[in-house]
């Protein structure tokens, strides 16, 4: 199983230079001495967080620690940790990129950049010039919905439409205070409409919970009919048998783009560079897929019932602009919706 983990991993790099397979090999070998790691993750379900980390350690027999929490809450607790002169997180994975960009300016991550970065779609490739984070994860807000509470042809169809007086009481929603997801959402909403749209949605008495994953319980459990929800969690549950379904809005569907790094300072680096090669794997796509997410490598298809991202109409802020913005929104949600 051994020998098949480091083969599993290292051919992604069948062409790179040779000297780039040394290096990797090397890494490998010291990461092994390492023996494990922990990763602060909010990109995915709990479900998915540690089906990554179980298929990493089946691999390469390294164990992954996973603390999976909303991407608020893992940035809060990495600030924890740096105040208190600790580093406990190797590997960092947030849903808001603001929170790399103000990281990577203090020097809090180290720059590492993947060798098998050049094997995922392009559209993810030199996120970050400087190679400090990279994306590891990328996934879609839509309009999602209870379908054996609402026709196909009655569910919502542009983002305006959950202002509808017809939605009042039946809306649920995720907090920018706690969901990158939700931040950019949030975000991408105010850029597109104004800060109007949210006092006409709040009129809707929609029903907030903290991640966007709390949409799909409000749904499943009949508490609300329609959400500005995420796809991979939506599809993951309506794959089980419940009756959620997904609507790509015409005024474009929010692109999530979510990074990985490693903190600086962190006494497991090899451990943390191999998982970061990890991530960009076959492999790893392929799980990310299984729990409906959208698979950064070409060679893995888009899970069922999704399309590909190369035929949905996608929508999202710059980086500057999620930087600067998210704080901001978060403030203003607050003011609109009293929580």
């Amino acid at each position: 199983m051994k020998n098949l983990a480091r083969l599993a991993i290292v051919a992604a790099l069948a062409f790179a230079p040779m000297a780039a397979r040394a290096d990797l090999k090397a890494i490998e070998a010291a990461a092994k001495k390492e023996g494990e790691l922990t990763w602060y993750i909010a990109h995915y379900t709990s479900e998915g967080a540690e089906d990554l980390g179980r298929g990493f350690t089946e691999m390469t027999g390294i164990k992954v620690n996973v603390v999976r929490t909303t991407a608020q809450v893992a940035y809060q607790r990495l600030l924890q940790d740096i105040k208190n002169n600790q580093t406990i997180c190797d590997v960092f994975s947030s849903t808001d990129v603001g929170h790399y960009v103000r990281l990577a300016a203090e020097g809090r991550f180290e720059k590492y950049i993947p060798e098998s970065e050049s094997k995922i779609l392009p559209a993810f490739r030199n996120f970050d010039p400087a190679g400090f984070y990279h994306p590891t994860s990328a996934g879609l807000v839509l309009l999602t919905y209870n379908s054996s509470k609402v026709k196909a042809e009655d569910a919502p169809k542009t983002w305006t439409d959950l202002l509808d007086i017809k939605w009042k009481g039946k809306v649920s929603l995720g907090h920018p205070g706690f969901s990158g997801y939700v931040g950019t959402w949030v975000l991408t909403m105010k850029n597109l409409y104004g800060w109007s749209f949210f006092d006409k949605l709040e009129k809707n008495k929609p029903q907030i919970g903290r991640s966007i994953n709390d949409t799909v319980t409000a749904l499943v459990a009949g508490e609300r009919q329609v959400a500005a929800g995420a796809d991979g969690s939506t599809l993951f549950s309506a794959a089980r048998g419940n009756p959620l379904a997904i609507s790509y809005p015409t005024d474009g569907s929010v692109l999530i783009i979510a990074p990985s790094a490693i903190v600086k300072g962190t006494k497991r680096p090899n451990a943390a560079r191999l998982f970061m090669e990890y991530l960009y794997s076959i492999e790893a796509s392929k799980i990310n897929a299984k729990h409906f997410g959208v698979p950064l490598r070409p060679e893995v298809p888009a899970p069922p019932g999704a399309k590909p991202l190369s035929e949905v109409k996608t929508i999202r802020p710059t980086v500057a602009e999620i930087d600067k913005g998210i704080p901001s929104v978060i403030e203003q949600w607050r003011d609109t919706f009293g929580n």
